[in-house]
């Protein structure tokens, strides 16, 4: 068919087999479970701030330091994004998990920035009296 990669060729979509499927749909739910833990993360921080429950502030700062230095060492890319891409040729922004084209695309750009304001949050209500 004119038009039509085959699997496992650039620009192919879909899983290439029954297994990689299951394989792909089980990676894409555990994915989608720790990005949500991550972004729970980052949006509970300025409620802990604000209520001065630093202590659990700071617990979630360092678990979002824990993701982004494992990021960090994988070249900004999730290790579940690697995992995934043994078992398709699709490489759209949400392969590899359950959230919508835009938000897959600028993931990075939104919560990095949110955690940079958190942090920074963080700091000022650390050093305040």
């Amino acid at each position: 068919m004119v038009g039509v990669a085959a699997a496992g060729e650039p620009g192919a979509r879909g899983p290439v087999s029954p297994d990689s499927r299951a394989a792909l749909r089980r990676i894409r739910l555990l994915h989608t479970a720790v990005w949500a833990l991550f972004a729970a993360a980052i949006l509970a921080l300025p409620l802990f701030i604000w209520r001065r429950e630093l202590a659990w502030a700071l617990a979630l700062s360092v678990l979002v330091w824990g993701e982004v230095l494992v990021l960090a060492l994988h070249r900004m890319t999730c290790p579940l994004t690697t995992v995934a891409m043994r078992h398709t040729a699709d490489r759209s922004a949400n392969f590899d998990i359950y959230l919508p084209l835009w938000l897959a695309r600028h993931n990075q750009r939104i919560f990095g920035s949110l955690f940079a304001v958190d942090e920074l949050l963080l700091l000022w209500r650390w050093l305040a009296p």
